[in-house]
């Protein structure tokens, strides 16, 4: 009979950060393109953000915050290209905060890490990483360490 079985609750989801991306500076904006985000294959792998998903961009220059989605500009380019309509939200120049978000259940998200880089010099350098200081993150080759540009290989 229908009803006689206890209803299981399932356990709550809530939607936490997965990456985050502080201080991307845009190098081009490009009305005529397809919408969405370019980004440095190498910086998303870094965060582990996917290409095609789902991005929330807060621009620290102007204060407007969209979403997009992020295709992969071609490693080490450097790239934080807003492309269709999201041209009109910024500028080469302004800084970005890139968020990617995913679901989790509350005791598995009490434990998540996101995994975060601040940027600078023009996306050339790693200021932090996963809030480690730049001595005991792991960089890319070709990342500046302290103004420095390393050799390759890191």
């Amino acid at each position: 009979m229908k009803g006689d079985f206890p209803k299981r609750q399932a356990p709550m989801q809530v939607n936490i950060l997965r990456s985050k991306m502080l201080r991307a500076e845009v190098t081009d904006a490009k009305l005529h393109y397809e919408g969405s985000l370019a980004i440095d294959i190498e910086l998303m792998r870094l965060v582990r953000m996917l290409p095609y998903e789902k991005i929330l961009v807060s621009n620290i220059s102007n204060g407007h915050r969209f979403e997009t989605y992020a295709i992969p500009a071609p490693a080490g380019s450097r790239i934080f290209s807003l492309n269709g309509a999201t041209a009109h939200l910024g500028a080469p120049g302004d800084l970005l905060v890139i968020m990617s978000f995913t679901w989790a259940e509350e005791a598995e998200a009490m434990k998540a890490e996101p995994r975060v880089v601040v940027l600078g010099e023009r996306n050339n350098r790693i200021i932090r990483l996963n809030n480690m200081a730049p001595e005991a993150a792991p960089l890319l080759p070709g990342f500046k360490h302290d103004g420095e540009r390393l050799p390759s290989g890191g």
